[in-house]
């Protein structure tokens, strides 16, 4: 099992100017983390994972870079296929798709048009007919959201196939996941979850027909500087209340054990993100680097 480390920024993130966010870029292709994940939220302060993605794509040679995660439903999926496959092309095959349905939060909806309680069927829809338009010439498609006659979109991504990332713990999103994703990244997690949720996706896959490669299940994992501060105690309450919140945030004096217990249930695939952000990214990144890096194989 391969274990791989990847770094990622919240959807607060607030390192969004060319030289810190460089900074941060080129931190992780010096020190060899995997990848960069970034968050999508419209009306939040951090950077457009798409232009974010790009920049980064354009500065480096190795590192992967994913969104943590894009929301779908509102986003045509013709136009949305023909930008992944462009990343693709140009990162030579480093791009992480990764795509969600999106916060319950009203000014979200709004941003992309989409009523919360459409959300799923939007979703559902336009899973599939990307995985078509990546990997077919041609694609006549007519349902319910979705009249397409003869779409095509080139340059194909370079991945072959060109696999989609998911999110979510919930059993409605669980079985999203096993029905249309080639991995699952949940987050605010215990390896207990995640024993259960492998358990339940590789289930809703079988049962679609479908196999997810073993080593496609990873876990996103918050850590603070310490003391976890009250507002993400709040926050983590909210996402899951019959948790401690030591349970599912790490500090930085726990983070490498926390991840060594992620892999005695089967994730290999992480991402690390500060729940806080450092004012100097090279001294945090070494350190990470040195913390953590030495799990990989």
């Amino acid at each position: 099992m391969k274990i791989r480390i990847g770094y990622g920024l919240g959807t607060s993130s607030t390192t969004t100017d060319a030289n810190r966010f460089g900074e941060l870029v080129d931190n992780l292709e010096r020190l060899r983390f995997d990848s960069l994940w970034l968050s999508e939220r419209v009306n939040g302060p951090a950077l457009d994972p798409v232009v974010g993605m790009t920049f980064a794509i354009a500065r480096t040679e190795r590192l992967k870079v994913g969104a943590s995660v894009m929301v779908l439903p509102g986003r045509n999926p013709v136009l949305l296929a023909k930008t992944m496959a462009s990343l693709d092309q140009l990162s030579n095959g480093r791009l992480l798709p990764a795509f969600g349905l999106g916060i319950a939060n009203a000014a979200e909806h709004q941003a992309f048009g989409v009523e919360r309680k459409e959300r799923a069927a939007w979703f559902n829809e336009a899973m599939p007919l990307l995985h078509r338009l990546w990997s077919e010439d041609s694609v006549t498609h007519h349902g319910e959201r979705f009249h397409l006659d003869d779409a095509r979109v080139n340059p194909k991504p370079v991945q072959k196939p060109f696999e989609v990332w998911m999110g979510g713990a919930a059993p409605l999103e669980l079985r999203r996941v096993g029905r249309y994703s080639d991995g699952w990244l949940p987050s605010f997690s215990t390896p207990d979850d995640v024993a259960e949720g492998i358990a339940t996706v590789n289930q809703h896959a079988s049962d679609a027909g479908r196999e997810i490669d073993p080593e496609h299940f990873g876990v996103l994992v918050g850590y603070t500087n310490g003391e976890i501060p009250d507002r993400l105690v709040e926050f983590a309450k909210k996402r899951k209340p019959d948790r401690d919140v030591r349970e599912v945030i790490a500090t930085r004096e726990n983070l490498s054990e926390r991840l060594e217990a992620f892999t005695e249930v089967g994730a290999s695939k992480f991402v690390i993100v500060p729940l806080e952000e450092p004012t100097d990214w090279t001294s945090e990144l070494e350190d990470m680097a040195e913390r953590v890096l030495h799990l990989e194989n």
